[in-house]
């Protein structure tokens, strides 16, 4: 099994809606923006914002990306479809400590128990 190119969440715009739109989710290392898109039948996306500022240098960052990438690889049968995510590192994260067994502990209660709420838009008249 791979990271399908369709689990990818690559576009600025899909990011901020889910941001805008989405519910957050948090645990003591992460915090897991979901938002359910329209078409239900799609695959689940994910989308990784990393920072300098929460993770250090390049190498720690791109730890921190592969833990959590193959966290969602390992487990993609369980994770609802039709959903986008956006993964933050909150601040105080160290990269150097965590190993995969951790990151799936703190993240799999959060994919798993997450249910949405959708943002109703009320049509004007």
């Amino acid at each position: 099994m791979t990271f399908a190119r369709e689990h990818r969440l690559t576009e600025r715009k899909d990011f901020t809606l889910c941001y805008d739109a989405g519910r957050r989710l948090f645990s003591p290392s992460f915090v897991l923006f979901v938002r359910q898109r329209e078409d239900v039948a799609l695959p689940w996306r994910l989308g990784l914002a990393v920072t300098r500022k929460k993770s250090g240098s390049a190498v720690w960052r791109n730890r921190t990306r592969r833990l959590v990438r193959e966290c969602f690889r390992l487990d993609q049968e369980g994770i609802p479809p039709g959903r986008d995510y956006v993964v933050t590192v909150r601040r105080g994260f160290d990269p150097r400590v965590p190993a995969l067994g951790d990151v799936r502990a703190e993240l799999l209660p959060l994919l798993c128990s997450s249910p949405v709420r959708r943002k109703v838009l009320k049509v004007p008249g």
